[in-house]
């Protein structure tokens, strides 16, 4: 059984998509999105520098395309269950064929250009702990007015919140955390500073027609599988300001007897955090096109078993 999976804001370094677009057809596809969207796609996959795609109304689209043009790359993949990381969830909508890709994009684009707004408003960010119990973290999270916003396993939680809050927390780690990571992304995302996004996310959403999806559709909101498209685009806009659970989507792979995970381009994260809590799962990371003959490989063997 091979799970498809899509990561989330963060996992994105200048350049990465410079080699997806040598596929054939790969840039003209890129850009007839970019002018849908009203965002150059091509320019800041391959020239942008660090700072330029740290930029949530940059970043979040980025990724969806990239996530897309990957998995298509792939030719008729056929998965068992299909998940996203975060913004990963509209790239996982689009491979279940809840949205098609321009919608898909487009909706990424408003979700991006809310949550930037959003995140403006108070100066904010997010923090890994690597290490520690989970228990104790959230509870020491609460303590310093921080929100456990990522809740991933495998011993990871990201925690957000105000700056002050979170230099408050690099002094003051959590028993047991060996470090307090800051990631590359510019918001308190999922928490209550992205409520003002919710509700454009909602209007947006609703002028789009979602069709249900056609493989299981695993939710960051509690793991399950989510039957309709409905309520696929439903949690997509609440979840813009509530915490991930990528935990119990792992734990929804491990009881559905996945064997296989592949993470679309810019993978590794997500792959990662497979390795360390689905043990015996065989994963895969799309980096580059060079990574697409072993996907292939891994699919013919797992999917559909």
């Amino acid at each position: 059984m091979l799970v498809l999976v899509a990561p989330g804001q963060g996992a994105q370094t200048p350049g990465f998509l410079t080699p997806w677009l040598e596929l054939p057809g790969a840039t003209d596809r890129v850009a007839a999105w970019s002018d849908a969207i009203g965002l150059d796609l091509v320019h800041y996959g391959t020239q942008a520098d660090a700072d330029a795609i740290r930029d949530t109304a940059v970043a979040q689209p980025l990724l969806v395309a990239a996530g897309i043009l990957s998995a298509a790359a792939l030719g008729d993949t056929a998965p068992d269950a299909v998940a996203g990381h975060s913004v990963g969830e509209i790239t996982a909508a689009a491979f279940a064929g809840v949205l098609d890709d321009t919608s898909a994009l487009g909706l990424v684009r408003k979700r991006g250009l809310a949550m930037a707004d959003a995140a403006a408003v108070t100066a904010t960010g997010m923090s890994a702990l690597l290490g520690g119990d989970p228990e104790t973290s959230v509870a020491h999270l609460e303590k310093l007015g921080l929100t456990p916003a990522n809740i991933n396993g495998a011993g990871q939680i990201v925690a957000a919140g105000t700056l002050e809050q979170l230099a408050a927390l690099e002094q003051d780690k959590p028993e047991g955390v060996r470090k307090v990571v800051a990631l590359k992304v510019a918001g308190a995302f999922h928490t209550h500073h992205m409520a003002p996004a919710v509700e454009t996310l909602a209007k947006a959403a609703a002028e789009l027609d979602p069709a249900d999806p056609r493989v299981r559709y695993v939710s960051n909101k509690d793991g399950r599988a989510v039957a309709t498209g409905a309520e696929v685009l439903d949690r997509l806009v609440g979840q813009v300001a509530n915490p991930v659970r990528w935990d119990l989507c792992m734990e929804t792979f491990k009881e559905l007897g996945v064997t296989a995970l592949i993470e679309v381009c810019p993978g590794g994260t997500l792959t990662g955090l497979a390795k360390r809590a689905l043990p015996g799962v065989t994963t895969l990371a799309l980096k580059t096109p060079d990574d697409l003959d072993a996907a292939r490989a891994l699919i013919t063997e797992h999917a559909g078993a």
